[in-house]
């Protein structure tokens, strides 16, 4: 399933509200039936990126890939669960730094879950703000869509006058 469908399944399960939860998210990352190691090339479509952004993850130490006898990446179900989140992280802005420390300290172990901890409070609150940021640019959007005589959804109304561009 490409990181679309993830997101399409993520977004139809939030439901009208949008209201997030720790479930909704724990059923996205339930792969399930362990799947067959894949390829780079199923690895991407998978995830919906490129091979050349799998291997860049992983010459920046983000995850790790076991080879197979003729040197080719398999990819396993716990490397599709790392870069699954990676690639949820980046979507979001996460800086290639930021994540190649916070994957450091997974893989240092349980002792740096607290600083981790305050590594995702942060990136949280980074997110909000642009997520209000992007709001507002939206209802710009359509407000001057609505200016035009433009159809905006059911709760914005088009405009009857003609107003000049800003």
């Amino acid at each position: 399933m490409a990181t679309d469908d993830l997101m399409s399944r993520a977004l139809a399960a939030l439901g009208e509200e949008g209201a997030l939860s720790v479930e909704v998210i724990h059923a996205l990352a339930d792969l399930g039936v362990t799947p067959e190691p894949m390829t780079i090339a199923e690895a991407a479509a998978h995830l919906d990126v490129s091979p050349h952004t799998l291997r860049y993850y992983e010459r920046a130490g983000l995850v790790e890939v076991d080879r197979d006898s003729t040197g080719h990446r398999v990819y396993d179900a716990a490397a599709i669960r790392r870069l699954v989140f990676l690639t949820r992280m980046r979507l979001s802005g996460m800086p290639m730094r930021d994540l190649q420390h916070y994957v450091a300290l997974v893989d240092a172990g349980e002792q740096t879950e607290p600083e981790r901890l305050d590594i995702l409070l942060e990136h949280r609150d980074t997110i909000r703000r642009r997520i209000r940021e992007l709001t507002l640019s939206l209802a710009a959007t359509e407000y001057k869509i609505a200016t035009y005589g433009g159809s905006t959804g059911p709760d914005v109304r088009p405009a009857t006058g003609h107003l000049k561009d800003s």
